[in-house]
């Protein structure tokens, strides 16, 4: 399977470069899983990075460790709604291409 990042890679990173402490694709990976996994809130995400923190860390830089909720607030907020929405359409659709059209639950 390829790593869903890549449908995120185009994302336009709004924050100011002095001061990101986490990388975007960090933090955009925790969310996501955090989400699949019932998370409804941005304490909630972080709660989730804390608890899967040694498997996150298998894979993931966390230069700074779990992103604070505010950092996942503060970086949905500035995002681009319309490029994040395009970057979804096209992991979905790399997820229905390889189901061959079955429903996947994500919800």
């Amino acid at each position: 399977m390829t790593n869903p990042l890549q449908y995120f890679s185009e994302l336009t990173d709004p924050r100011v470069e002095r001061t990101r402490r986490h990388h975007m694709e960090d933090i955009l990976f925790i969310a996501i899983v955090a989400i699949l996994c019932g998370a409804g809130s941005w304490d909630e995400m972080e709660r989730f990075g804390k608890a899967k923190k040694a498997w996150l860390k298998s894979f993931l830089c966390l230069p700074h460790g779990i992103p604070s909720h505010d950092t996942f607030n503060r970086l949905f907020q500035s995002l681009s709604p319309e490029e994040l929405e395009k970057s979804f359409i096209l992991w979905v659709s790399s997820i229905a291409q390889r189901s061959q059209g079955e429903v996947v639950a994500i919800d």
